[in-house]
């Protein structure tokens, strides 16, 4: 049986990233008017986003105290948790797990600036020294 996606698609990143930059909960409207800056999306297909995130338990929500026909939406999983959720399923999806050939093919396929291999080799070493431990 298939695994079920629990992380968002790439439209449903652009909601989670209005969610992730705001320091408050947002309502529906809030978020429909910020995704205008990003991409434009009719009101109904942000509801239906929105909808999904909240049945795979990315967002929640809480009910206004004034109007319950207003929800006030925030996210659950952290920016963080997402990525390295979907690294993963990257790298099985599409690689067979194997983390090596993951990132032989994306360093090949980019161009990379001296800085950015510097990094590189600060995290490869980061990871060498988290192994022995």
């Amino acid at each position: 049986m298939p695994q079920i996606d629990i992380t968002p698609s790439e439209t449903e990143w652009l909601v989670m990233e209005i969610l992730w930059e705001s320091t408050v909960p947002l309502t529906s409207m809030e978020i429909i008017k910020r995704l205008q800056n990003v991409k434009k999306m009719s009101p109904k297909t942000v509801r239906v986003l929105i909808n999904r995130l909240y049945q795979k338990g990315i967002i929640d929500y809480t009910i206004d105290k004034k109007d319950a026909r207003v929800y006030h939406y925030f996210a659950v999983k952290l920016k963080n948790e997402c990525l390295q959720e979907k690294s993963r399923r990257f790298t099985e999806s599409y690689f067979s797990g194997n983390k090596t050939n993951a990132l032989a093919a994306l360093i090949q396929n980019c161009d990379l600036t001296e800085e950015q291999i510097n990094e590189l080799e600060e995290l490869l070493e980061k990871s060498k020294g988290s192994e022995d431990k």
